[in-house]
């Protein structure tokens, strides 16, 4: 059971809209596109976080994103929102990952409730990923998902999820005074959830997976097993290219492609 825990202030001042999810509320950048055409829907896109690491990581680990939004809503006219999930600054709520995965479902759906949203997709990159194909599978209204330096699942945590705690406190995604008010049950999402797993529930919708054949995190193998569980994704692997896709130009334009092909696809 996740408490509520008072809001923290975000870094750099992108949070501009709020949402629910579980009792909580929680931070988000909105970010729409200049001259939207009178009457004409337009499509909605959640862009997902991974999980930060170090001191004011939390801040950190989305620092780029508004401007990803920002990118999408101006050129491609799009609807972009970037979650601050459960613990992160801004966001009511502690850190745990089916926490994580209903809090990317519900931002999905609160962008499907905006005006003139007509579908939504969800991208993710290393953990966020994951949690957005496990989100999708189990909610109907995220039309496809993106997956970018995706881990096939979290064994490594679950392995040994006091550590993990531990790097959630230093991450600022648990605070001193707050925590799990049982830990088993905070752990045992670690274990049971995976993105293996529950991609086959995401087909027959659309899946993009892009990863580094040179990512010094997560193997590029995860890649193709997820691609390989869903049974008709998109993958890609980028040459060279390591973890943080994110600041990747062809990981991007490779994104922003697929995207423009799945607005076509579902006009």
């Amino acid at each position: 059971m996740v408490t509520a825990s008072p809001s923290r202030p975000v870094t750099g001042g992108f949070e501009n809209h709020r949402f629910r999810s579980d009792g909580l509320s929680l931070a988000a950048h909105l970010a729409r596109p200049p001259s939207p055409e009178p009457g004409r829907d337009v499509p909605g896109v959640v862009i997902v976080h991974g999980f930060p690491s170090g001191p004011d990581g939390g801040a950190n680990s989305v620092a780029t994103f508004p401007e990803l939004a920002f990118r999408i809503a101006t050129e491609m006219g799009w609807v972009a929102m970037v979650p601050y999930l459960r613990g992160m600054p801004g966001s009511e709520g502690y850190f745990s990952l089916d926490g994580w995965r209903d809090d990317v479902a519900a931002a999905a759906a609160d962008l499907g409730s905006q005006a003139g949203v007509s579908r939504v997709w969800a991208v993710g990159f290393g953990s966020g990923g994951a949690l957005s194909i496990c989100a999708a599978a189990a909610a109907d209204g995220i039309s496809g998902v993106g997956a970018l330096a995706t881990p096939t699942d979290w064994a490594d945590w679950a392995a040994n999820p006091r550590r993990l705690l531990l790097h959630a406190r230093d991450a600022g995604l648990v605070s001193d005074d707050e925590g799990p008010d049982d830990f088993n049950r905070w752990a045992a999402p670690l274990r049971d959830l995976s993105a293996e797993r529950s991609v086959a529930d995401l087909a027959p919708r659309d899946l993009l997976v892009v990863h580094g054949n040179d990512d010094e995190i997560v193997p590029s193998l995860d890649a193709r097993v997820v691609a390989a569980a869903h049974g008709g994704a998109d993958l890609r692997i980028i040459s060279g290219a390591g973890h943080h896709l994110r600041h990747d130009p062809r990981a991007i334009a490779l994104l922003l492609g697929w995207l423009d092909g799945q607005r076509r696809q579902h006009a």
